[in-house]
Order: structure tokens, then sequence, then C-alpha cells
């Protein structure tokens, strides 16, 4: 599970914005914004149930490309990547690039309209200037209807208007990602890099007790890139790292979780590490949360709450919304000789959407194995602003 993608359940909740977008741009010291947002418990808790959907209940055999592209049983569904990239002076980037899907009712009938659909999907787009000091933040909803939105195999796409994924070729690896809102705009092209690394227990990600209270999740850890990132008028060639998650399942989040802690981080000696703590209420770490160590040869280390130690060191408070985040940590895998620093690239990377949550870049340095270590990555963290912020 990377956490993030339950955030498309606020689409059943948004379901009056089947077409629509909302976009910010800002620099590091903005006024105070006081835009509505729901809770991540509201969006997540009340879902329309599993009963007519497909559930993740056990391991299953994967297959690629196929499993790249859409499975509409499954309630939800989403595409993520978030990368580092850097032109050839040294100016830094950070993108999120996410697209989702979600049903509003199982089945795939006709619909008498040509307007009608069964799913909504909805874009999340977010550049972080690091060098430049700015953030940039869409969300876009569409409905699966007239082609404007929508995901297929052969050759692998999926797409929100002119929001795109594709394949470059017949299969769907490497793939060209292209967005444009507002003034920002990406033209990126990710090659496979490492293999498929499947999360959980062979791909089946438990969130919680209940069986079928789980998601089918892989990730493409280390995905070479290189493009173009265009800012008012600039255009910015870039190379750079992305990371991919993809999951699918039809699961809520449970009422005694509040939120979650989600890092992707690449390592300079070729390992990357992707952990997730689900919080609980009282603060507290559920016993669902995990992750997944990736050696830079070898087999993935899967990992339980207990393998991880995670300490906050700093906080940050955003001056848009009064929301306190995390906003530097300590994270260590005492079993794999793992400890680091990890840093925001940028204070200011918090999404002022339907869900307002905080995404962005990151720093890292510690040591591996008695070795020196650096590296990226990025984190998201959700549900901080479930409690009335100042200002409001």
């Amino acid at each position: 599970m990377r956490g993030r993608g339950l955030v498309i359940g606020v689409t059943v909740v948004l379901v009056g914005l089947a077409a629509g977008a909302a976009y910010v741009t800002r620099d590091t010291s903005p006024p105070l914004e006081n835009a509505p947002t729901m809770k991540v418990s509201e969006a997540l808790g009340g879902a329309s149930g599993a009963e007519g959907y497909t559930q993740a209940l056990e391991p299953r055999e994967f297959h690629f490309p196929e499993d790249h592209g859409p499975h509409p049983g499954f309630h939800t569904e989403w595409w993520y990547w978030t990368g580092n990239l850097t032109t050839a002076d040294g100016h830094e980037f950070g993108y999120q690039f996410t697209l989702f899907r979600s049903a509003l009712a199982p089945g795939e009938a006709e619909r008498a309209s040509a307007w009608g659909t069964r799913h909504i999907h909805m874009g999340h787009l977010a550049l972080s200037d690091i060098s430049g000091g700015r953030f940039h933040a869409t969300e876009r909803f569409s409905r699966e209807a007239m082609d404007l939105a929508g995901a297929r195999n052969g050759p692998f796409r999926v797409w929100l208007e002119d929001w795109n994924a594709e394949a470059i070729g017949d299969g769907a690896l490497p793939l060209r990602l292209t967005a444009r809102s507002g003034n920002v705009s990406l033209s990126l092209e990710l090659e496979a890099g490492k293999p498929p690394v499947l999360q959980g227990d062979r791909g089946l990600s438990q969130k919680g007790p209940q069986k079928g209270n789980a998601s089918y999740y892989y990730s493409l850890t280390r995905m070479p890139t290189r493009g173009q990132v265009t800012v008012d008028g600039r255009a910015y060639e870039v190379t750079g790292q992305s990371w991919m998650d993809r999951e699918w399942g039809t699961s809520a989040l449970g009422q005694e979780l509040v939120g979650w802690d989600w890092f992707a981080l690449q390592l300079s000696d070729g390992g990357e590490l992707m952990y997730y703590q689900l919080r609980r209420h009282d603060g507290t770490a559920d016993a669902f949360s995990a992750g997944t160590l990736v050696p830079a040869e070898g087999a993935p280390v899967h990992l339980s709450r207990e393998d991880i130690q995670l300490e906050v060191a700093d906080t940050w408070t955003s001056p848009h919304s009064g929301v306190a985040y995390p906003a530097r940590w300590k994270l260590s895998v005492p079993s794999r000789g793992l400890t680091l620093d990890i840093t925001p690239a940028l204070a200011d990377q918090e999404l002022p959407v339907s869900v307002r949550y905080w995404e962005g870049a990151v720093r890292l340095s510690g040591s591996h194995t008695g070795q020196p270590v650096q590296g990226r990555g990025y984190v998201e963290l959700t549900g901080y602003g479930d409690t009335p912020p100042r200002g409001r």
C-alpha cells in the first residue's frame, strides 16, 4: 500500500465535480488560504461498500505489461509517479503526477446517454521548483465518457483530458508523461529501470485485520527519466530518476486510522526504501504499517512496523492552512544497518486540494552497512489537517 492511493475515495464524494480543475502556484511566503477541504477519514470512511466489486483477498500472479493497465472490476485504482529532476547546470525540480480511477457503481452495463459513466477520474499535478523556491499544484476531475478520461492496454495509456501517460511503443514501458496546467507543463520519458517490486505478501498489501481490507500493489522504484519541464514560459531540459506506484483494490480507511506518512527513497548506493506508517488517532503507528528495502542487487526485503524506527525531528506550519506537518525525520532499519536523516527539499509542498495533504521532494543522508549514503526521494503526509487549523 502506498497510502496515498486511498485519496481516490474523495472522488465518490465529489461526483458533482464530474468535470473541473483547480490550480495554485505560489512562492514561499503566501497569505493564509481558507479553501475548504475534506478530512481523510470523511472521504474514505464512507465508501459505498465492497458489494459487487472485486476484492483483493489473496496473493495473485502478476502479468506484465498487462497489469500496468486498468482493472475495472475493483472500486479504485491509481497510477502514481514522483521524481527528482535536474538540469545540466544544476537547477533542481521535483514532480508528482497522479491519475486515479474510482467506480461509481459495480459492473460495466451500458448507459443510455453518451455522457453517462460508471467511473470518475481524478488527477493531481505538482511541480516543486526547488532552485526557484516555488510550488505549483493542480487538481482535475472528469468522467469516463466521451473519451474525456480512461485507461487501456495494447498499447498502454491512461489519460484525463490532455494529461497523459502512454507507452512509447506497443507495450507499456518505456512511457511518456505529458501534462499542462496554468504556467507549468511536463513532458517526460521514463525507462523501466529495475524490475517491478511486489509490495506486501507477493503483491497483496494488507491494510487492516479484515479479509479484503487490502490492495494489489507494486512499484517501479528507479526509472531513468529525461525530458522537459516548462515554468512561466521557460523550458528546462532535465534528467533524473522517477518512482512509479501502481495499486488497485476495494477498501476504505478504517475508523481507527487518521492518516499516513509514506516514504519513497532512492539511495546513492543503488538501493531504495519504501515505508508507509499508518497513524492511529492517538498518534501511534498501526500494526499494518510496512515497507520494503530494495538492495542494489538481490531480492527485496519486506519490513514490518517493528523493523522500522521513525522519529520526527522537526515540524513546519503551513502559512496557507495553519496545519503543522513533520518536516524532518530520522529513519533507521537496525537489522539492515541503515540510518537516514530526511529533510524536505522545499518546506512548502502542501497541496490545497479536495483532501489537503503535504507531498514533496526530500533529500537524505546517513549510512548503510557502515558506508556513507545520500539520496533523494518523496514523502507524503495525510490527515494532519483533520483538526481545525488557525485562521479558519
